[in-house]
Parts: structure tokens; C-alpha cells; sequence
């Protein structure tokens, strides 16, 4: 989602793009250079794979001094220290967080927390420096548009290239940019931050054009990995049951279908418990595992949107998120007829928007022609600019802005301008909604 529309801030190759994983437990950082394929992430400790900042704050007792990340665990437990965890979901929630005597904004702190782990970029750029962020969370609804929308503003960005995509929207962005052969059929992610764990399962539609992606997901909160501080009978049973039982699951949602690659993801792994279902994943597939897809997916959906690449022109993601269907007029441009593209397929929702100025003849009515993406019927929506018998001038300019109110939900205001001097503006105004 644009935060700003002016013109200008173009990103030139050698620009500093960065894809921020925000999670309710864990965040991670990834950027890559513009021009550049690579995408690298940033590792907690130098030289090795910890990518995982903890999403948590504590602050010494009296004073305004803050720790974020590994210190702020590392200090939880001190007598002159409040850690403050459960920071995204009390924004999601709007929950004041009350600590050492004060009330504060759980956006506000989010936005610290943010602000202080970008930190780690640093020796690329700073924060004032990078010229397109992306930021991926789990899920994004219309809370997390306004939270990510708040807490950009208050960073000190000097871009306008600031996007907001979900998980899934990553993990399409990141296959994107495999060699095909990995996702010529179905791909699954299997996500597991050792409380839950998460199924994405990709198929492309071939048969249309462009190439439909989607992605389907499933959630399943009793497959929970023991702590390892529990005694090690304990564990091993608990291990052997989430292998049974993560096993099922797998096994039935590759059956009857054709899955060439999967993706392990998130620390839920990396005891190596799901040895019977690795096993079976590893028959006839390629698995690989790892905890920075989202973060590296983020960056590409940076490079998708400002340069799509040539898959990227050739595939569409329908997301949940996503608009379904093409919307535009048909309309006569310099004496011919033509169709006038407004709104298209595969854009989120929360970022599709279009205005346009437009004249009217007889007809006081504007025509939307739907052509969805999903081999539904095209349809035809109508919206009347009654003149209540006021008799109008023959010919009227408009100026209509046209948006999303929800995936589903087209909101269409349009505005009489008039015509000329001859016919001065009514200041008339028409809002009208329709489903799609």
C-alpha cells in the first residue's frame, strides 16, 4: 500500500530495498540491492544463520532507556526491567500496555520496536537511506493496514515506496524467483513456530491466461513441540506424536496430487522430530528447510512491483487479499470504441485505486464491465446520476474515483463538474457501492 503518491523518489539501480517479516513472536530483516538478484538476511549475530529478532521490549525501571530483541530476553527477567512482549497482538487489539507507572500506545511501541531493529541494517544503510521497504505479516486485514500505516509514518522513511503484503502473498513472491522446476506443479510450505503449525499449498491454473495462482491454507493449533527445558521422556513422546500426527496431515493433502517441492519453515523444526514424515515428503519431492522465505519472499514482491520480472508478467496471484476480476467501461476515445481498463485482477484490494474525468451524452449512467479471473460470467454493473429533473446540460464532465471498500466491494464516487461556462458545476455528488 502507497503511503504517499507524489511523484519523483525513482529508484535507481544500487537503491537499498528491504523486506521486513513482522511476527507476533519472531521478526526478521531481509534486503537486496536493486539491479541485484541476491536477497540476503540479516543476521542477528555476525557470521552465522540467526535471523530471528525476538519481537519484544523492556524498559529499565525509571528511566527511558529500552532494549529490543535478544537483550530485551536476555534483561526480562532483571528486577529493574518490564519486558513488554505480545506487542503486535495488543495493537491488533488496541490495547493500552501499562508499565513503570504509564499508559502507553501499543502502536507507538511497535513502531519502536521496529525503529530499533532496523538498526541492524546499518552497515547497508541507514534507515533514512532505504528507498523501498516491504512489510509481510501473517495476516492482513484492515487493523494491520492501519497499524503498518501508523507505524511507517512515525519511522522517518524519506521514500514513498512503502508496500504491505501477507505471508502468502510472500511465499508466491519467493517461488517466483525459483528455477521452475521447483513449482512447475504444486508446492507446499509447512510453517511451524513450535505453537502451531501452518500449511500453504500453491497450484497454478495453466490453462488461462495470464497463469492464475492459488494458494490455499490451513492452520492446526494442536500440533504443539514440547519446550526443551521438559524432561526428555517427555519430549520423545511429545515428538513422536507431532511426527504421527504431522504425518496424517501431509499425507492427506498429497494425495491425489502432484507436489514437486515443500518447504519446511520456522523453528518448530529444527529438533528433527518429523523424522517418518520427512520420509515420506522426501519421496518423489525436493524439501528444503529453512526460517526466512517470508522475509526473502518480501523483497521479491519489492522487485515484482517495481520491475516485474518475466513469471511475474505471466502469472497472477489471487489472493484472498487480491481483487478477483477486471473492472473497466467501455467507452469511445477519439471517435472510437474502446475498452478503458479501471481496476485490474490481482492488485490487494486496500491498494486498488483509479480517478478519471469523463463526459456524458444522453445516457446519465456509467457501465462497469466485470470479467472475473476465477471463469465466472462476465457481469455488468450500472450506476444511474439521475438529474432529479433538474435537465442538465446535453453534454456533462465528471471526475469519478473509484476504490475497494473490501475484496469483494466497489465503492464509486463520482462528481459533477460541469460544463464549461455555459453549464457551471451543480456540486452534485453520487456514492454508490456494488459486490463483484
Amino acid at each position: 500500500m502507497f503511503l504517499d503518491r507524489r511523484e519523483g523518489n525513482k529508484l535507481h539501480k544500487g537503491s537499498v530495498l528491504v523486506g521486513y517479516d513482522l511476527g507476533e513472536w519472531y521478526s526478521q530483516i531481509s534486503y537486496c540491492i536493486y539491479g541485484q538478484e541476491d536477497v540476503d538476511t540479516v543476521a542477528t549475530v555476525v557470521g552465522t544463520k540467526q535471523y530471528n529478532i525476538p519481537t519484544m521490549l523492556c524498559k529499565r525501571k525509571g528511566v527511558n532507556q529500552w532494549y529490543y530483541g535478544k537483550d530485551a530476553v536476555k534483561y526480562a527477567d532483571a528486577e529493574d526491567m518490564f519486558p513488554v512482549d505480545g506487542i503486535l497482538m495488543a495493537a491488533r487489539k488496541g490495547d493500552e500496555i501499562e508499565l513503570d507507572g504509564e499508559v502507553f500506545d501499543p502502536v507507538a511501541l511497535l513502531t519502536l520496536f521496529v525503529k530499533r531493529s532496523m538498526a541492524l541494517m546499518n552497515f547497508i544503510a541507514p534507515i533514512e537511506k532505504m528507498d523501498a521497504i516491504m512489510f509481510t505479516v501473517d495476516e492482513l486485514d484492515d487493523r494491520m493496514v492501519e497499524i503498518l500505516s501508523l507505524a511507517s509514518a512515525n519511522l522517518g522513511f524519506k521514500t514513498s515506496h512503502i508496500y504491505f503484503q501477507s505471508h502468502t502473498e510472500s511465499f508466491y513472491s519467493f517461488m517466483l524467483h525459483q528455477p521452475l522446476e521447483l513449482w512447475y506443479h504444486q508446492v507446499m510450505a509447512c510453517e511451524h513456530d513450535g505453537r502451531r503449525l501452518k500449511l500453504y499449498r500453491m497450484e497454478c491454473n495453466k490453462r488461462t491466461t495470464p497463469v492464475v495462482v492459488l494458494i490455499e491454507e490451513q492452520t492446526y493449533e494442536t500440533l504443539v513441540i514440547p519446550d526443551e527445558t521438559e524432561e526428555e521422556k517427555i519430549r520423545q513422546d511429545a515428538y513422536l506424536l507431532a511426527d504421527e500426527r504431522f504425518l496424517g496431515i501431509v499425507q492427506a493433502v498429497c494425495e491425489g496430487r502432484f507436489i514437486s517441492s515443500v518447504y519446511l519453515l520456522g523453528d518448530g523444526f529444527k529438533s528433527g522430530w518429523q523424522e517418518r514424515s520427512l520420509q515420506f515428503l522426501c519421496h518423489n519431492r525436493r524439501v528444503f528447510q529453512g526460517n526466512n522465505l517470508f522475509s526473502r519472499g518480501a523483497c521479491y514482491g519489492l522487485l515484482e512491483k517495481l520491475e516485474p520480472s518475466e513469471e511475474g508478467r505471466r502469472h497472477i496471484f489471487l489472493g484472498r487479499d487480491m481483487l478477483k476480476a477486471n473492472i473497466g467501461m467501455n467507452v469511445v476515445r477519439r471517435g472510437k470504441e474502446s475498452y478503458y481498463a479501471l481496476l485490474d485482477a490481482g492488485q490487494n484490494w486496500y491498494e486498488s485505486y483509479k480517478e478519471c474525468d469523463f463526459l456524458l451524452t444522453k445516457e446519465k449512467e456509467l457501465q462497469f464491465v466485470i470479467t472475473p479471473l476465477n471463469g465466472k460470467n462476465i457481469e455488468t454493473k450500472v450506476i444511474s446520476l439521475s438529474d432529479d429533473g433538474g435537465g442538465r446540460a446535453p453534454f456533462t464532465r465528471y471526475h469519478m474515483e473509484m476504490r475497494m471498500g473490501a475484496p469483494d466491494q466497489v465503492l464509486v464516487k463520482v462528481t459533477d463538474l460541469g460544463f464549461g461556462e455555459l453549464f457551471l458545476p451543480s456540486g452534485r455528488v453520487w456514492e454508490e457501492a456494488f459486490g463483484i
